[in-house]
């Protein structure tokens, strides 16, 4: 079914990707300047929100998914948007899936940043969004961890998308879905094929991510021997056996 190229099979997956895509985008929205501002604001009951958070991290999908359901039927307080059984369920489904885990790794990124830092950005006369945007290209790497641990959140999870999507043919059937229906009817051969194209796209996307944050945390390490002028130990005229030190064979004037 895979070699065969089956139209199907395609259109699922790129519902897959552009869903769990789209999700995890408006997650980091939410999610990054939520986690700046716990990270960095001591406020009353911040505990008890971080806690709330950290809840949500570890919250089933198919509790997020009864309740979006419960909000989006027709009978439903949001029922008259008729969101109910389409992507558009999905992907908000997803999105508070997403947005616990985006806003705890955020919140782990900015405390881990030494507090030395944040002083010298203010004793330089910063800006407020000047700091903000210094507090995160420093955590840079770690909030390209929150996106991975976002995505596969997400891309993986199939309780939410059943109940919200309907898993209707070709019109909200995603491979996770997909993969269950199959089961279900006992049609494993297909749902082996299935869960092969999900591990690969899960696979490729977090491959993508990781590149780009090793790419970044190789930059960051050499940037510092850039800036600090480091040259090669072997210069013309003093380790070079070819261009010998001129100034340890001039002959010195004698003493007068």
């Amino acid at each position: 079914m895979i070699a065969s190229g089956d139209a199907e099979i395609f259109g699922v997956t790129l519902l897959t990707l552009l869903v769990s895509g789209l999700a995890t985008l408006l997650s980091l929205l939410v999610g990054v300047p939520l986690g700046v501002v716990l990270g960095l604001v001591r406020f009353r009951g911040r505990r008890l929100v971080v806690s709330l958070v950290n809840t949500g991290m570890g919250m089933p999908p198919v509790v997020v998914g009864l309740w979006v359901s419960i909000f989006l039927w027709r009978s439903g307080p949001f029922g008259a948007l008729r969101l109910i059984y389409t992507p558009a369920a999905i992907v908000i489904a997803q999105t508070l899936i997403a947005t616990p885990v985006i806003t705890g790794f955020t919140i782990a990124a900015i405390q881990h940043l030494t507090p030395k830092l944040r002083l010298q950005i203010l004793a330089l006369g910063a800006s407020r969004w000047q700091f903000l945007w210094t507090i995160l290209k420093e955590s840079r790497i770690a909030l390209m961890a929150a996106v991975i641990a976002g995505f596969g959140s997400i891309v993986s999870e199939v309780g939410a998308s059943m109940m919200v999507g309907g898993n209707i043919k070709g019109y909200t059937r995603v491979l996770t879905t997909a993969t269950s229906m199959e089961v279900s009817k006992g049609n494993f051969p297909v749902a082996v094929a299935l869960s092969i194209i999900l591990i690969t796209l899960a696979f490729g996307v977090t491959y993508l991510l990781t590149l780009f944050q090793q790419w970044e945390r190789k930059d960051r390490n050499l940037k510092p021997l850039q800036d600090s002028g480091c040259a090669p130990a072997n210069r013309a005229g003093a380790d070079d056996p070819d261009h010998p030190d001129a100034s340890a064979d001039d002959p010195k004037e004698p003493d007068q």
